[in-house]
């Protein structure tokens, strides 16, 4: 039988003594990473928990494995060192490197599982590249789960303390209560479970927070504004009520004024209101913070007030005219009187009754206004006509 050549079995040798060599740096690494510490000492729930368990066997296996590989190429190099090589001896070199050289397991067959020609034990082993394969995958179950969890403690973690921060910031500027105690319940839940089970940790949540906090900071400031919106309608409301209690004294006077100078079905009057007493209630409701409620008595106030200044200009204008009309009646008759005085028409049989009759209504309270103007401009036209025809003849 021709021995194997040792060639490849050389070149897998250096490549194992490569691999243990990174994998001993990295195995190191691995038990040192604090992540594995912040695990190890955790008590795990949900998904963490689990692949944990799963991570810590797969941690189990590679130091066994290491143990396992690091034996096998020294037996390999203690082969491959030897001064002369016999077949014998390249054969089991070549084996311990390349054949299933490692035993992984021996499991004892009981008895009433045996065939009468069963052997009593089963064997597992593998070659050392198959181990190492498998070291592989168990390294990178490991990694994967302990990075994960890392990364999800140092960016959630954070992430939540501010957004806590912004809850609190909200909650002292008095934004409403009910959305923001929606979204520390979201945070709360979000925060209890990070803590054992990063891994199931869903870091939507955090938006969902924000968007609440946002939402209560909105209405805030909604409020804010229409409080302010309010205010500067009462205090203009205010302002009215002021105005309304001039133009009240304004319609009161002008009435006086012709009380009793002219009849009564000629002269305004406007019935007494006043629009205190509402708005004074709309004030209470302002200074007990009810402004949902001020907004619509505040424009029926308002409309009120425009309606009662209204009818106060109108009254008091009406009564104010009386007093005009009368007074430029009472000019004008002085000035035609005047003007019959230049024509020698003083003491006219017909225009001096005229004259008398108009100036006796318009000097008795109370005045018929309509029947002084028409005695006015009676005198007025037969003066004009009497002037007229003296000038023909």
């Amino acid at each position: 039988m021709t021995a194997p050549s040792v060639a490849p079995a050389d070149a897998e040798l250096a490549r194992l003594e490569t691999a243990v060599e990174a994998m001993s740096r990295n195995l190191v690494e691995l038990d040192q990473l604090p992540a594995r510490h912040d695990l190890d000492s955790t008590t795990l729930t949900g998904r963490t928990a689990t692949e944990w368990a799963d991570a810590s066997v797969a941690m189990g296996t590679l130091w066994d494995g290491f143990r396992m590989l690091s034996e096998s190429i020294a037996r390999a190099q203690s082969l491959r060192t030897q001064r002369r090589l016999s077949d014998s001896d390249r054969a089991k070199f070549v084996h311990e490197v390349l054949g299933p050289s490692i035993l992984l397991s021996t499991t004892t067959v009981p008895l009433a599982q045996r065939g009468l020609l069963g052997a009593g034990q089963i064997t597992t082993t593998c070659s050392p590249a198959e181990l190492l394969a498998a070291m592989e995958r168990s390294f990178t179950v490991a990694i994967d789960v302990a990075t994960r969890a890392a990364d999800a403690w140092q960016r959630l973690l954070p992430a939540a303390g501010d957004v806590a921060a912004s809850l609190k910031r909200a909650r002292d500027a008095g934004a409403p209560a009910a959305l923001l105690n929606q979204a520390d319940r979201l945070l709360g839940d979000l925060t209890g479970t990070l803590a054992g089970d990063p891994l199931g940790a869903d870091p939507s949540v955090l938006a969902r927070v924000r968007e609440l906090i946002a939402r209560a900071d909105a209405e805030r400031t909604s409020a804010i504004e229409l409080r302010d919106s309010l205010n500067r309608r009462l205090s203009a409301a205010r302002a009215t009520a002021d105005e309304l209690d001039q133009a009240e004294r304004a319609a009161r006077e002008a009435r006086d004024r012709v009380d009793g100078r002219f009849p009564p079905a000629q002269v305004a009057a406007v019935r007494p209101l006043s629009l205190r007493p509402d708005l004074a209630a709309v004030e209470a409701l302002a200074a007990a913070g009810q402004w949902a409620l001020i907004s619509p008595r505040l424009a029926k106030w308002s409309r009120e007030a425009r309606e009662r200044l209204a009818a106060l200009a109108v009254v008091r204008t009406h009564n104010e005219r009386l007093l005009a009309d009368r007074d430029e009646l009472r000019g004008r008759l002085s000035a035609y009187q005047a003007k019959a005085l230049r024509h020698g028409l003083g003491e006219h049989a017909r225009l001096s009754p005229l004259a008398d009759r108009a100036r006796t209504l318009l000097h008795t309270a109370p005045c018929e206004l309509e029947q002084a103007r028409t005695a006015v401009n009676a005198y007025q036209e037969l003066l004009t006509a009497t002037i007229a025809r003296d000038a023909r003849s």
